[in-house]
């Protein structure tokens, strides 16, 4: 398994390291996992032949940078690093029974004779027609916008519950990373684990204040995993408080336990000229499979979210941090006087 992280020291800048057990391995040449895909994306090596070819002397402790004690704090796996205004944060819901069935019970009325929501339509709409035969195009899956590259935090960060919000709850899953070559072509750099934090008491109130719930920070990471196959993909999502587990469940994702193929996803993706702009970065999130919010669990101040997806490298801890409280107005200006 070819996993990379990103580093970053207070007096040294940003580097690029190879996952080598507990050992972190710093990259010669690439500072950042951009630079390392866009020379990929050119002919002559793949991502994997430059590691190797690549591989310095330094190398630093694994368990040290994870733990915060080093100097080196982790950064999202992949990113734009010279601005984050070209890098799209993005996702699909509705590709797992399990979210689903939550949002179904978060639309659906009291009456036995209530008509199917439309997140239960959409769900049967990609078991139809959400895994075309090769070369072929299914039906399109839901799609939301999350934010830019300024919405994602690394692990052991905090994922802050803003002002405005009435809920913040996780969303366990994977999220795929994407280059945008020269010719306009996207590339899949590779997947880590992801965050999608969302506010789930707003989606609640209607299901067209989705767009809002989903404008959140998000967690990603630690780890990029270049040449994973999302296939069966197995974990645990946890909610620590005080020292104790308040929740847990197992994670099931990747295609054997979605609706929809992932080439079906990221065509319906890309198809969009706008989402082909060559060196934009974008970060998908692929799904969730599980999530407190469905077992009536509201995470509070200090609450630790951990998602551990072995085949992903290390587990993704964050933080949540409530900020909730008087919504102030945010007044716009006119320049015509």
């Amino acid at each position: 398994m070819l996993s990379l992280v990103q580093i970053k020291h207070p007096e040294s800048g940003r580097r690029t390291a190879k996952v080598d057990g507990n050992r972190l391995v710093v990259l010669r040449g690439y500072e950042s996992a951009y630079a390392l895909a866009r020379a990929a994306t050119a002919p002559g090596a793949s991502i994997a032949e430059r590691v190797a070819n690549s591989l310095g002397d330094e190398s630093l402790d694994y368990e040290e940078v994870y733990s915060g004690r080093s100097p080196w704090k982790l950064l999202p796996p992949f990113d734009h690093p010279e601005d984050e205004a070209r890098c799209l944060v993005s996702g699909t819901g509705l590709t797992h029974i399990v979210s689903a069935s939550a949002r179904n019970s978060m639309h659906a009325t009291q009456a036995e004779t209530a008509p199917k929501t439309d997140s239960i339509r959409i769900y049967e709409w990609g078991v139809e027609g959400g895994r075309p035969r090769p070369g072929s195009v299914g039906v399109q899956p839901e799609w939301f916008y999350k934010g830019d590259g300024a919405c994602m935090r690394a692990h052991g960060q905090p994922l802050e519950i803003p002002t405005y919000a009435k809920d913040g709850g996780e969303e366990s899953e994977v999220a795929s990373a994407y280059l945008i070559a020269d010719d306009g072509r996207p590339w899949r750099v590779g997947f880590m684990i992801g965050n999608e934090f969302s506010d789930h008491l707003t989606e609640r109130e209607n299901y067209l204040y989705l767009a809002h719930s989903k404008l959140r920070q998000c967690g990603v990471g630690p780890e990029l995993v270049v040449d994973l196959k999302f296939d069966d993909i197995r974990g645990r999502a946890t909610v620590k408080r005080n020292g104790g587990s308040v929740w847990s469940r197992e994670l099931a994702t990747g295609e054997r336990n979605m609706c929809h193929s992932l080439a079906n996803l990221e065509h319906h993706h890309f198809k969009y000229a706008v989402h082909r702009r060559p060196g934009d970065v974008h970060i998908h999130f692929l799904g969730a499979g599980a999530l407190s919010f469905a077992d009536g669990v509201s995470l509070e101040a200090g609450d630790v979210v951990e998602i551990d997806i072995p085949a992903l490298g290390r587990s993704l801890r964050s933080i949540v941090d409530d900020h909730r409280g008087e919504e102030t107005l945010c007044a716009v200006n006119s320049l015509g006087g």
